[in-house]
């Protein structure tokens, strides 16, 4: 692991619970479900400083890309479009109008919005679609000065680029609850508000937004089924003092994930993309070693 990345993660010391408790062990992982009353509105938002911040960013970057530079401008096979950037962020090309939510073209925005500079020819494109309409023209282009200045600019803005990760999740979390069916909306914030209570928590939640969505989308659904946030919340079990709200939503998020590969049209999915996915689940775990900052 590289000193910088090592740094990185070494930010986790300072993730504090969200409402102020102290932070909970492994498996106890906050406040039971049925601690709380089915009349309370618990406070979902989510606050991180810059230390934490970088820290989602080394997680969710080593998740999606290994650490490698490399990976920050890549074209996936089997799909219609590239993936950028640390939390590998997806950008259609003209004509391909997919079931996945785009959300390069938020992050140009994002971007654009706190005035960093970018490529010219980037920040010029209008509309904002991916240059290569297929992947056969990506790989014939990986040597060209566009793809060059793309990766260079995508490695120098991982900060921003996190930051944009953790307001997403933030933004997410009302779309949620209030997309749950109503009589599951008080549970689903419950389940929300425990994750939200420690470290551990708050990076799944991040993590599992950026990395399949809050699936509130209509289009994302195989047979019907979805597999973003939401419906991991809802297949959760019960939350208990020997059952950690982490350990429910890891074990339920391999369930969707699962369902999901199952559903799908493309075995590459099962075949290939699944024993990934469940790898990455496992990462959803509280902080083990914590060292303080030289």
């Amino acid at each position: 692991m590289s000193k910088n990345v090592w740094i990185l993660m070494v930010g986790v010391l300072f993730l504090t619970a969200c409402d102020g408790s102290d932070n909970q062990s492994v498996e106890t992982g906050g406040v039971q479900e049925e601690a709380v009353g089915e009349t309370d509105e618990p406070d979902l938002s989510i606050t991180l400083g810059p230390g934490q911040m970088e820290w989602v960013g080394a997680q969710i970057f080593r998740n999606e890309c290994a650490g490698k530079l490399e990976c920050l401008v890549h074209w996936n096979e089997g799909e219609d479009f590239p993936s950028l950037g640390i939390g590998h962020f997806i950008w259609y090309p003209k004509g391909v109008e997919g079931r996945f939510v785009e959300s390069f073209p938020a992050l140009i925005q994002y971007m654009t919005q706190r005035q960093i500079a970018m490529p010219e020819w980037l920040r010029k494109l209008d509309p904002m679609d991916a240059p290569w309409p297929d992947r056969e023209a990506f790989l014939a282009a990986e040597d060209s000065v566009e793809i060059a200045e793309l990766q260079t600019f995508l490695a120098g803005s991982q900060g921003l680029q996190a930051e944009f990760i953790v307001r997403r999740a933030k933004e997410s979390l009302e779309k949620v609850v209030s997309a749950a069916p109503e009589p599951e909306q008080a549970l689903v914030r419950k389940r929300l508000k425990a994750l939200a209570a420690t470290p551990g928590g708050i990076y799944a939640l991040m993590d599992y937004v950026n990395f399949k969505g809050e699936g509130i989308s209509a289009m994302e659904r195989y047979n019907g089924q979805g597999w973003g946030l939401l419906q991991v919340l809802l297949e959760m079990e019960p939350q208990t003092a020997e059952r950690s709200a982490l350990k429910n939503f890891r074990e339920a998020a391999a369930r969707v994930l699962t369902r999901r590969a199952e559903n799908a049209e493309n075995p590459i999915e099962k075949e290939r993309w699944l024993s990934g996915w469940l790898k990455r689940l496992e990462t959803y775990r509280e902080p083990t070693q914590m060292e303080s900052p030289t």
